[in-house]
């Protein structure tokens, strides 16, 4: 009997001595953080002419693709100027070879010869530029993604870059804030775990992309000063560009910029 409890004791101190190797082991080849988040570069949509939108295509929340017509704006008068500036043009198109045989034949001053070209140069940039105005009144997504935060209605009257509604694309990444002493063995290429708060049961695949050459803090609008006398040292936080490796079902997990990431880096 005493011999079975000293098997059974030393089978249970090699165990616990295995898993505490083993869960050593597992720490050591990790590193990760509460400080991450989902990331994009969302793309405001803004007009290039101004006047009175007479059509919004578009709802919060819709999905678009590149392209697609959002808006568009009253064009009549866009219309009226394109008319006008390409009758201009046609007029100094048709008077400019009367000109150069007037100026070959001796009849024109070369400085007469040289304003009708100017005329002719100046006439087609400008029924150019109307035409482009003209086609300007339809606004199209810049890019596939989600309509978000709309701040456009039918009738209302819009100025040049004001914003209208910002797309959110589909395409979005992890940027995770280790603290400086977990980056020692950090390298783009290892592969990462991706647990999002908003699907607990959900393990995302990633790899870290790159790291930013440099802190949170140094890359901010106010950079701290530390050529004071009352400087602290703190432990300084570098963002981490954490890709998704795995295609993601949109339809499925809606995952959004500001979502609350925690992810754990394969260090081996």
């Amino acid at each position: 009997m005493n011999n079975n409890k000293k098997i059974i004791i030393a089978v249970v101190s090699a165990l616990i001595v295995i898993a505490a190797v083993f869960a050593v082991h597992h720490v050591m080849g990790f590193e990760s953080t509460d400080d991450a988040y989902v990331e994009t570069t969302p793309v405001q949509v803004s007009p290039k002419v101004a006047g009175q939108i007479i059509a919004v295509m578009v709802e919060d929340n819709q999905r678009i693709n590149e392209g697609y017509e959002v808006a568009e704006i009253d064009r009549v008068d866009y219309l009226l100027k394109m008319q006008q500036a390409q009758a201009k043009f046609n007029t100094a198109k048709a008077d400019l070879p009367r000109y150069t045989n007037l100026y070959a034949a001796g009849a024109v001053s070369k400085q007469e010869f040289d304003v009708a070209q100017a005329r002719f140069t100046e006439l087609e940039a400008a029924a150019e530029q109307a035409r482009i105005d003209y086609e300007r009144t339809t606004i199209a997504a810049p890019i596939s993604g989600t309509v978000t935060n709309k701040r456009v209605q039918k009738g209302m009257y819009v100025q040049v870059g004001m914003p209208l509604f910002t797309i959110v694309p589909d395409e979005v990444w992890v940027v995770a804030n280790f603290k400086e002493n977990q980056l020692k063995k950090m390298r783009p290429g290892q592969s990462v775990d991706i647990k999002i708060d908003a699907y607990p049961g959900k393990v995302f695949k990633g790899k870290v992309d790159s790291v930013q050459r440099s802190s949170g803090a140094k890359s901010s609008l106010f950079p701290p000063e530390n050529a004071v006398g009352s400087f602290v040292k703190i432990v300084q936080r570098i963002p981490v560009k954490i890709v998704f490796t795995e295609k993601i079902d949109h339809r499925v997990y809606n995952i959004v910029p500001g979502m609350s990431v925690i992810p754990k880096v394969r260090l081996k």
